[in-house]
């Protein structure tokens, strides 16, 4: 004799689809997300991030004056409600120079960390994919480049190629690729002899497509992480090469220019230091609250 189906279980059927469609909808990706907005720290280094982001983009609003407009009657005055950050030794607004500063601080940083990982990926996904000879000759030759530490290395190519922000990005890019081949070389070799590489290799599927579509993607977590960190750590090494005038130079508001301008005024108008050094202390601080937050969420084990 057939069961009759009940409106109670027409309910438990409903209620086991609605479980099914949650199951199904999650992914690695959202379970990350789930972790992260957990973390108060990282959300509000992220949040700050954003703000310094929308800043950059909106410079021309926000900022006052011009960033070469010079009044000299008004040189080293005191923080004010006409001027929220003083005025310097040109009578220039810090507060617009510090907000068109962020135009310059943070893409520079992120490009810089960007090529770092473009160029350490290539060796890296190499030295880890083929191995053997290969991986032995281009790491030996990463740890000679790494034997010279990376902030002295970007002052000796910014030297030979002279000041700008291309030869800055240049000087940094190259001193911290060494590093950044070591990271994604690690990231793949953990995932090269897992099974679902074994299956893509036994289908046939080219060098390229394993490396590309498999490896690099299942790879991505340490990879953002190191990123992360790594745009904190450019973001300090520009302004320290501008601040000894290797890097972006005056007249241009770059946050590391702007201290060595000021160093002469720091017992006359110490101010003039305060807001660019704090730019830069709340800036590299936001991005390492978000990347510890991006670290904890990524790991596996803490599923």
């Amino acid at each position: 004799m057939a069961k009759l189906y009940t409106p109670a279980m027409a309910k438990i059927d409903k209620k086991k689809a609605k479980l099914k469609g949650r199951i199904q909808k999650t992914s690695p990706g959202r379970e990350a997300w789930k972790r992260l907005r957990r973390n108060k720290l990282a959300i509000g280094g992220l949040v700050i991030l954003g703000i310094l982001v929308l800043i950059a983009i909106f410079a021309n609003y926000i900022a006052p004056e011009g960033i070469d407009n010079q009044v000299l009657t008004r040189t080293l005055q005191t923080p004010s409600t006409q001027h929220l950050m003083g005025t310097d030794n040109f009578g220039r607004d810090i507060f617009s120079r510090v907000i068109y500063g962020t135009r310059i601080s943070l893409p520079v940083g992120f490009i810089c960390t960007f090529l770092a990982f473009a160029f350490g990926g290539v060796l890296g996904s190499i030295a880890a994919f083929y191995g053997g000879r290969a991986d032995n000759l281009i790491m030996r030759f990463m740890d000679i480049f790494q034997s010279i530490p990376p902030l002295l290395m970007a002052i000796a190519i910014a030297a030979s190629l002279g000041n700008g922000v291309l030869n800055l990005v240049l000087a940094i890019s190259l001193s911290t690729t060494p590093g950044r081949s070591r990271v994604i070389r690690a990231a793949i070799l953990t995932v090269k002899s897992n099974d679902y590489i074994e299956s893509a290799r036994a289908i046939g599927a080219s060098s390229a497509r394993q490396l590309l579509k498999y490896m690099l993607p299942n790879a991505m977590g340490p990879i953002l992480t190191n990123f992360t960190f790594g745009v904190a750590a450019a973001i300090l090494t520009v302004s320290s090469m501008s601040y000894i005038g290797l890097g972006i130079t005056a007249p241009t508001p770059e946050w590391g220019s702007m201290l060595s301008s000021s160093k002469e005024l720091m017992r006359v108008a110490p101010y003039t230091l305060y807001f660019p050094g704090l730019m830069i202390m709340i800036t590299v601080l936001a991005i390492n609250l978000f990347g510890d937050g991006l670290r904890d969420a990524l790991d596996p084990r803490l599923k």
